[in-house]
């Protein structure tokens, strides 16, 4: 699917992968759900990801936190509220260590927990991008905080980008079958 250029299309891919997503999720056993991935020490899957995530529920609070950081983001700036999209002392450079920040946060964070706070925060994810306009979605700094890009940009990564990461990631675990 071709990068979105508009509100229609950002709704479009997010749901697509989103379906996508769950609809792989619903395929497998309770027990592969649960299951420890088997493809975190291939060598050939060089991302730092691949190792990060132990699991589909590391996979789900990833999500889970990245949809916080745009509804924080947004909704924070929308109110006069300067807020960076991400938290102190993270930069483009060092988001990996926040992104295993989250993971840590979530030990204690069960499956069903996860569902429950991913499918939340989708829906909150999708009533922002549903309340902002074609303009204030892809115009190029249309929001002096966007900086350089656009609030659509951050939308399609949180939502539709991140959806098709997870995708990826649960084909590898059904095609290994990840261990009981």
């Amino acid at each position: 699917m071709p990068r979105p250029t508009n509100k229609t299309e950002l709704i479009a891919a997010a749901s697509e992968q989103w379906n996508k997503m769950w609809s792989l999720i619903a395929s497998m056993p309770p027990a592969l759900r649960d299951a420890e991935f088997r493809f975190g020490n291939d060598p050939k899957l060089k991302e730092a990801h691949w190792p990060r995530d132990k699991n589909l529920r590391d996979v789900l609070v990833h999500l889970y936190e990245w949809h916080s950081l745009l509804l924080r983001w947004v909704e924070s700036n929308l109110r006069g509220e300067p807020l960076p999209f991400l938290p102190a002392p993270h930069t483009w450079k060092s988001y990996g260590d926040m992104n295993v920040e989250f993971g840590e946060k979530h030990q204690g964070t069960s499956y069903v927990q996860a569902e429950a706070l991913l499918r939340e925060s989708h829906a909150q994810a999708m009533a922002l991008i549903e309340s902002l306009s074609d303009a204030e979605l892809f115009e190029k700094q249309h929001y002096p905080w966007t900086g350089s890009t656009s609030v659509g940009a951050y939308c399609i990564s949180a939502t539709a980008s991140h959806y098709d990461w997870a995708v990826k990631k649960i084909k590898l675990h059904l095609k290994t079958g990840g261990t009981t």
